[in-house]
């Protein structure tokens, strides 16, 4: 196993709704929000965390492979490899390929070591830019409430804080070319995986509308080939 090559991922993330990502600060301010979106310390400046991107696009291969019924919701795993064969310990190795394994984990199956890491996405310069011209705020606050079903009015009121729809962030994410296979890892399953976040949705509370994105990479003809991707033109497991 050898390191030949270092491939890169660059383009922009652009915000097609509102994005919560918390900074799991749940200290309450009076007249603030309930739930603040992750910031930078310094610049105060809204960001999408690369883990936060590694570890849903990870989850949805994961669901895609089938191999949840193996893991009882928890994070595939060396044990996991052990456990299938055929066409899911074939899905298993990509995944723990690309993404890595548990350090308490043993590789007796030399996978290696992870072969993707995703930087921590800023604001785009040009989004900026154009932002701060237009005067253009860099968070919202949504209010959110139960519905009470007898009564039907509005109970537990509470603010929610998202980065707009429209929002643009950079995104660079790399590879590594370690062994013969892992150029097609990067082609048909991590490409699939960016897909497949495209198609569901990124941070909190997606099943109510949040965090829906689309990709666009600086190498158009790349661009182009990204678009055309179906992750489910294979059929069914």
């Amino acid at each position: 196993m050898k390191l030949t090559k270092v491939k890169k991922l660059e383009g922009t993330i652009k915000l097609k709704s509102g994005l919560h990502i918390g900074s799991g600060n749940m200290e309450m301010h009076i007249g603030g929000t309930d739930s603040p979106v992750i910031k930078h310390p310094h610049t105060f400046e809204p960001y999408i965390p690369g883990s936060s991107i590694k570890g849903k696009v990870r989850s949805l291969l994961e669901m895609e492979s089938g191999l949840m019924v193996h893991t009882e919701g928890k994070v595939v795993s060396m044990k996991t490899l052990k456990e299938v064969n055929g066409d899911k310990k074939a899905k298993c190795e990509a995944i723990l390929k690309i993404f890595g394994s548990s350090g308490a984990d043993e590789d007796e199956s030399n996978l290696g070591p992870t072969r993707v890491s995703f930087s921590d996405c800023y604001l785009d310069d040009k989004w900026k830019e154009s932002a701060r011209n237009n005067r253009w705020l860099f968070t919202e606050e949504k209010s959110e409430n139960v519905i009470n079903r007898i009564k039907g009015t509005a109970e537990n009121p509470r603010f929610i804080e998202r980065v707009p729809e429209g929002t643009e962030f950079k995104f660079l994410a790399t590879f590594k070319i370690l062994q013969d296979g892992d150029e097609d890892l990067f082609n048909s399953v991590l490409l699939k995986g960016l897909k497949l976040l495209e198609m569901d949705a990124l941070g909190g509370s997606g099943s109510r509308g949040y965090g829906r994105i689309s990709f666009e990479f600086t190498d158009k003809q790349f661009d182009d080939k990204f678009k055309s991707i179906d992750p489910f033109a294979g059929g069914e497991n």
